[in-house]
């Protein structure tokens, strides 16, 4: 019985997305990659996307995984900053009406 070694070596790109290309992206992966591959295959052939379709199986996972939770955090983030600026707004006005008021 021998021993036998073997070597994994893995490459990956890191890209940063404008809040405008992160939605453009939600709106892509939104169908899911069975009916992106079947309309891409039906206008575009076979022959070309049949390679790359684990690949792209694995793309639409990794971004409902890694990139969409993202989108949700930009969404609460203005939620929240509206909710600040009412609250600011809110305590400016009372302040200014007791200035007023003296």
């Amino acid at each position: 019985m021998g021993a036998r070694t073997t070597a994994t070596l893995t490459f990956g790109a890191t890209i940063a997305l404008t809040e405008v290309e992160v939605r453009a992206l939600d709106a892509l992966v939104g169908y899911g990659a069975e009916a992106f591959l079947k309309v891409f295959k039906e206008k575009l052939g076979e022959s070309y996307i049949r390679k790359h379709e684990a690949g792209i199986h694995s793309f639409f996972g990794s971004v409902g995984r890694d990139v969409l939770p993202a989108l949700r955090e930009i969404d609460q983030a203005r939620i929240d900053l509206a909710k600040a600026a009412s609250a600011r707004a809110a305590a400016k006005r009372q302040k200014d009406g007791d200035d007023a008021s003296r």
